[in-house]
């Protein structure tokens, strides 16, 4: 079993985690928390969104948490783009951030309920916002929700899913997320697609596994996407985050658990789990809740030395 020797890491928490929490967090808890997590050796960091603040009022101070956080050098800072608006008000903070992130749904009817456009209105539209973000020196991701399953629709046909990262390839993405948004993958599920994915995408992008751990397979998942090659992941820490719809869609695998369990098998990651579970208890503190975090319930392994 050929392993990678290290994996990028993209921290989601402060957008995918945020956004869907019931209560509006505060800006200054917001750049206090960004900024621990900027610190803890994550390479790449989801900071914001830029969406109408009717509909995600949780990211309406995207403009002020942009300005006040203070990252470290090496940090590349990313923030989601939905639409042209959105890639507009963005660029007015233009040396805020290195990377833009898209999204759309692989099935109609989740793309529907998600963002009320059909799944070729929405591709459509990022092929007018990727290449204009290019056009300003941005590195451009974009994510397709559901590609391993749709709660609505069932199976999503993984020819499908090839058809719209073709498609965002072309556009002038070079990082393509595969997302499990709602928990319904399995790890053989997951090895077969991503050793497809790589076929029939090519060497010239990169491939990201998002997964939730909505039914307690999402760590099980990250290690069939590895034995499959992939070696970039989103996480959130102290699993916060998860699926507007439908109901019942939890968090994102806790970047702490993530973290733990490749630095055990030899991965590296450039994260300080410590550093990682210090930013995880903060969160905490912050919402005055439980985490679904495991290892910030249990800790780190702390191996004896040896003889002891």
């Amino acid at each position: 079993m050929a392993l990678p020797q290290s994996v990028l890491i993209r921290e989601v928490g402060p957008r995918d985690g945020f956004q869907n929490e019931p209560e509006v967090i505060a800006t200054a808890d917001k750049v206090r928390l960004i900024d621990m997590l900027a610190r803890t050796g994550v390479p790449r960091l989801e900071v914001t969104s830029f969406v109408r603040p009717e509909v995600i009022p949780q990211l309406a101070d995207a403009r002020e948490v942009l300005a006040r956080i203070d990252p470290p050098p090496g940090v590349s800072l990313s923030v989601l783009i939905p639409n042209e608006r959105g890639l507009e008000l963005a660029l007015r903070q233009r040396d805020r951030f290195g990377e833009v992130n898209c999204f759309l749904s692989a099935s109609e009817s989740h793309n529907q309920r998600n963002v009320r456009r059909s799944v070729e209105q929405s591709l459509r539209g990022l092929e007018r916002v990727i290449p204009a973000a290019r056009a300003e020196g941005l590195s451009a991701e974009a994510v397709i929700s559901v590609s391993f399953g749709c709660p609505y629709e069932g199976v999503v046909p993984r020819e499908r899913v090839f058809e719209i990262a073709g498609r965002l390839i072309a556009a002038g993405a070079r990082e393509i997320g595969f997302g499990d948004t709602t928990g319904m993958a399995n790890p053989l599920q997951v090895r077969d697609f991503f050793e497809a994915a790589r076929a029939t995408l090519g060497d010239g992008v990169e491939l990201t596994a998002h997964f939730h751990n909505t039914r307690g397979q999402g760590l099980a998942n990250v290690l069939a996407a590895l034995e499959a090659g992939c070696r970039s992941f989103e996480s959130s820490f102290g699993e916060l985050g998860g699926c507007p719809v439908p109901a019942g869609a939890t968090g994102n695998i806790a970047t702490e658990d993530l973290v733990g369990m490749l630095e055990e098998m030899g991965i590296d990651t450039a994260v300080s789990l410590r550093a990682m579970l210090d930013a995880a208890a903060a969160a905490r503190l912050v919402l005055g809740r439980p985490l679904g975090s495991h290892t910030l319930v249990a800790g780190p392994i702390e191996w004896e030395p040896t003889g002891a």
